[in-house]
């Protein structure tokens, strides 16, 4: 595998960060992952617009126009010969190497990783039966504390949610908000249906706004699906008929048992199979 670490196409082996980087001592950074299909990454725009969102919110100055970073993601997607099939690739900006200390100014430059590699996707069984997932004791990340528009390479609450869902033997951890809204699974979005409607948390829930959670949107207001973006209490998730979860990695991915309780008939229903088999990158 060769990645692309500073914009240069290294072997794996020798694809090494500085023990200084402030990346590595404090999680000082910020990523998107992209879903590549043929060649193609899918949203790519979307998701250099949300990096460079991102890097606002930290106070970090990105070096490389969006030009120079897409060049960069289709030469790894090239390099590692991903051009047929299915690929994905993970885009991490961090703030550079630099003297031990919290000031931003200590770094120079950051540090720029594209890692490529074939797409991996959830068995199809998942698809067709759903997932089980939990309420994670763990609290999604306060806006006051750090902006959910920031889609940070430190991960430390989501980390602990995944740990309780493993715990339980499920899929995945949904976490809730300060104030006990529903607001998103630990890389995922989440969608449920009640009467017939869409509803999805809203962005003032304090979540991440997710290009594929967007997608799916816009999807449903072109199939005439109803919408709505609401905050949502836990009670929404246990009388839903249907519920899924949405991100590049996963697309539409039915979620059927929450805490071992059935979500309405214990199947994916008719509105997650309409945005499934209408979604462009499912599988």
């Amino acid at each position: 595998m060769l990645i692309s670490l500073n914009r240069r196409l290294v072997p794996e082996s020798q694809a090494a960060v500085s023990v200084f980087d402030h990346g590595f001592l404090y999680g000082d950074g910020i990523y998107e992952t992209l879903r590549v299909r043929e060649g193609e990454a899918f949203r790519c725009k979307e998701h250099l617009r949300r990096l460079a969102e991102s890097a606002r919110g930290i106070a970090l100055t990105l070096p490389w126009s969006d030009t120079e970073l897409a060049h960069a993601i289709h030469r790894v997607i090239r390099a590692n010969r991903l051009t047929r099939g299915q690929a994905m690739v993970r885009m991490t900006v961090s703030r550079g190497p630099g003297p031990i200390g919290l000031d931003p100014a200590l770094c120079r430059r950051p540090t720029l990783v594209l890692i490529a590699r074939r797409y991996r996707p959830q068995p199809k069984v998942f698809y067709e039966r759903g997932v089980s997932v939990i309420l994670a004791t763990t609290r999604r990340n306060a806006p006051q504390a750090l902006s959910p528009r920031i889609k940070s390479t430190n991960f430390l609450n989501n980390i602990l949610a995944k740990i309780e869902a493993k715990r339980a033997h499920t899929f995945d951890a949904v976490l809730l908000s300060l104030q006990g809204f529903i607001a998103e699974g630990t890389t995922s979005n989440v969608f449920i249906v009640r009467r017939g409607v869409l509803e999805t948390p809203a962005l003032k829930t304090g979540i991440l706004a997710g290009v594929t959670r967007n997608e799916v949107l816009q999807l449903a207001r072109a199939l005439r699906i109803p919408t709505r973006e609401v905050r949502l209490r836990p009670r929404a998730l246990f009388h839903a008929e249907e519920c899924f979860l949405t991100s590049t990695l996963l697309d539409i991915l039915p979620v059927t048992r929450v805490n071992g309780r059935r979500i309405g008939t214990g199947r994916p229903g008719p509105i997650t199979h309409r945005l499934i088999h209408a979604f462009p990158t499912v599988l």
